[in-house]
């Protein structure tokens, strides 16, 4: 590649990264997936890449599983599941302090099993609808919703996109990603937890819950019995070995086959949007590693990193958590993916990688994507600033990857 086309690659990139940051131009009122776009097109037509070596950087894998999850979860959205829970969380928990925990455990949980979008998309408008019913303040459980759905979907490899590349990517399996992650995915909930009630303790003591008190929402018991099952299976045919992507997809199809619904319902679920960004953004991320930069600054870093495992993990956590509130979590995985298998200890880096991206989501309200989901389907019921998320982000972040470490270090 010459210095003239290198030089496209590089303004292309930070064009592109520019827009999908969250700051939209006035000159390129662009959204995400329509910036990645602009980015891809820009690459071809500039000579950083052939239309043929777009099409190869593509992740396929990566697309599939995240497709393959999503169906599943819009079977359970479209019965009624997720409302169900909602509502029984609020009847059953005693304290405004009870639900807190409970909504973080379901939404920590549902996001190790799903992708944590897609569950952040389907529970933020029923956690609105919740509070509000109940008479609660807003802003301590929309920041634990965004928070639990970054911390658990860690413990999984379909648990969040960077897990899905850093899956695809690695080989690791699924058995030893979650025997790993899952111990420190655990502890950062209760970190987020301990943080956001000393700082909404008085708030959360005050408030009182007014219970419903008519019957609960339907739910197509059967559809969600079916979609829950298949969702078992698929679990069932990763902690076996099957392909990650493939199994999701056949379970979906499956699904398809024995719901009895209308599937342009189920479709129009999917966040194709999330999709075409990905896709996008894998042929942007590649036209920029052709330039080379990438390498140049790895081999400026990598002294600092040391030779022994545990003095890598430590600077590649931190390092992680920089580069992903820097250059978002998706392209830095993409990036320093690359260098992985150069370290003492690759499997574990990958690890290490996955988690400290992850919870790299949590420093502030433009980490991560589901934050971002909560906060603006929020809007209009609660605002929240970039300081209100960020002084109780930031204690979260830096405490929970400190404790994610040390257990990563020790389990292995």
């Amino acid at each position: 590649m010459d210095s003239r086309t290198e030089l496209f690659a590089i303004l292309i990139f930070g064009l592109t990264y520019l827009l999908i940051s969250g700051r939209r131009l006035k000159v390129l009122p662009l959204n995400r997936p329509a910036a990645a776009v602009l980015g891809t097109v820009l690459m071809v037509v500039a000579g950083v890449l052939t239309p043929e070596e777009a099409y190869r950087a593509v992740d396929y894998d990566t697309l599939v599983l995240l497709l393959g999850m999503m169906l599943i979860a819009a079977y359970l959205h479209l019965a009624g599941f997720f409302e169900w829970c909602a509502d029984r969380i609020l009847r059953l928990a005693r304290t405004p302090v009870r639900l807190l925990a409970g909504l973080m455990v379901v939404s920590g949980v549902a996001s190790a099993l799903l992708v944590n979008d897609t569950v952040c998309v389907m529970m933020t408008p029923l956690v609105v609808a919740v509070m509000v019913r109940g008479g609660l303040p807003l802003a301590p459980y929309l920041l634990a919703l965004a928070m639990s759905a970054n911390l658990g979907s860690v413990a999984t490899l379909v648990g969040n996109p960077q897990n899905m590349i850093i899956g695809s990517m690695s080989g690791i399996s699924f058995t030893s990603f979650v025997r790993s992650l899952v111990v420190p995915a655990v502890v950062g909930l209760i970190v987020a937890f301990v943080v956001l009630w000393l700082g909404w303790r008085r708030v959360l003591r005050a408030a009182r819950i007014r219970r419903p008190t008519g019957p609960p929402p339907p739910m197509d018991r059967r559809l969600v019995l079916l979609s829950l099952g298949v969702l078992a299976g698929v679990f069932g045919g990763f902690l076996a070995g099957w392909n990650l992507p493939w199994t999701a997809l056949g379970g979906a199809a499956l699904l398809m086959v024995l719901a009895r619904r209308d599937t342009h319902e189920v479709l129009r679920q999917v966040d194709w949007h999330l999709l075409v960004f990905f896709a996008a953004l894998f042929v942007v991320v590649e036209g920029f590693n052709r330039t080379g930069l990438p390498d140049h600054w790895y081999a400026h870093v990598r002294p600092l990193f040391g030779t022994t495992a545990a003095s890598q993990a430590w600077h590649m956590g931190w390092f992680s958590v920089v580069g992903s509130n820097i250059f978002s979590n998706v392209p830095f995985v993409l990036v320093a993916g690359r260098w992985i298998p150069n370290f003492a200890n690759p499997e574990l880096m990958w690890k290490v990688m996955a988690l400290a991206t992850t919870f790299a989501g949590n420093l502030t309200i433009l980490g991560s994507v589901a934050n971002i989901i909560v906060v603006e389907s929020a809007r209009g019921h609660c605002e929240i600033g970039f300081w209100d998320y960020a002084r109780f982000g930031i204690p979260v972040t830096v405490v929970s990857t400190v404790l994610g470490l040390c257990l990563l270090l020790w389990l292995g």
